[in-house]
């Protein structure tokens, strides 16, 4: 595996990051995974895990609770433990959610709460479980890497795709243009996340190829939402989140970020 350590600044988002006090997020990936291995023990059944993990994201942990039969230990072992393993990541959630202005209560993104951000961590990991050997299987597989990822000093260089832009690697160091020459070792097309609606996309692509799989770079809440697309749209979807979610969405203005190179290649792998 290549090292790409000194590649990594520690960056801080709007909401979340995942090098909390370290140099790398090497620390979260290992939590994260033994987070989801404590969790299977409880369900081994991973598809089963996956689903009360997204249906606990839709309510209150305490309406959980209320089950009764054998969800009630997982889903009471789950909530006992995300936060106090995973609170070190989203520590500025609280702040961000406190001064969001009423006009952008309505966003969905915006609005993630510091629980909900927990459970769509191990959602993404469990994802990329229960659809990797699936999408590494896949005839056509593209990838969606999030624009803010891209090298902020000089203008992008970016042309037009067939389906999405498509980097021209006009610096070294753009962590759009790391990812992509990872993804091209695998046979993977990357292209720019920048303005094609999702879903329509989705279906477009399922139409024109019988066997496909997606894979998402992109910010902790929009990544695992759209994992959740793609499972609905039949397409086998695996993802990495960014480092942290600093882009003009969530600031004023975009800032840089990045997201954990070392990751991908070991989900590739």
């Amino acid at each position: 595996m290549t090292g790409y350590g000194k590649l990594y600044t520690p960056v801080h988002g709007k909401t979340y990051s995942l090098f909390a006090e370290s140099h790398d997020p090497r620390h979260y990936y290992a939590e994260i995974k033994r987070l989801a291995d404590m969790f299977l023990k409880l369900c081994p059944d991973e598809r089963r895990l996956l689903g009360l993990i997204q249906k606990a994201g839709k309510t209150s942990f305490l309406k959980l609770l209320s089950t009764t039969g054998p969800d009630r230990k997982t889903l009471r072992f789950i909530a006992e433990t995300l936060g106090d393993s995973l609170s070190v990541y989203t520590r500025n959630v609280s702040q961000h959610l406190k001064s969001l202005p009423v006009a952008r209560k309505q966003d969905a993104t915006i609005t993630t709460t510091e629980a909900q951000y927990h459970l769509y961590m191990l959602e993404i990991e469990l994802v990329n479980r229960i659809y990797r050997e699936e999408f590494k299987r896949s005839t056509y597989r593209f990838a969606l890497i999030a624009h803010c990822l891209r090298d902020f000093r000089p203008g992008c260089r970016s042309v037009k795709g067939d389906m999405e832009a498509v980097c021209s690697g006009c610096t070294e160091d753009c962590f759009v243009r790391l990812g992509g020459v990872l993804l091209e070792r695998y046979g993977i097309k990357p292209y720019i996340s920048v303005e094609r609606e999702q879903e329509r996309l989705f279906r477009e692509l399922k139409r024109e190829h019988p066997s496909i799989g997606a894979l998402g770079i992109a910010c902790i809440p929009e990544l695992a939402r759209g994992m959740r697309l793609c499972i609905r749209s039949g397409i086998p979807p695996i993802g990495i989140p960014l480092n942290a979610n600093r882009c003009a969405r969530w600031m004023s203005k975009a800032h840089e970020t990045s997201f954990y190179l070392e990751e991908l290649e070991e989900l590739l792998a």
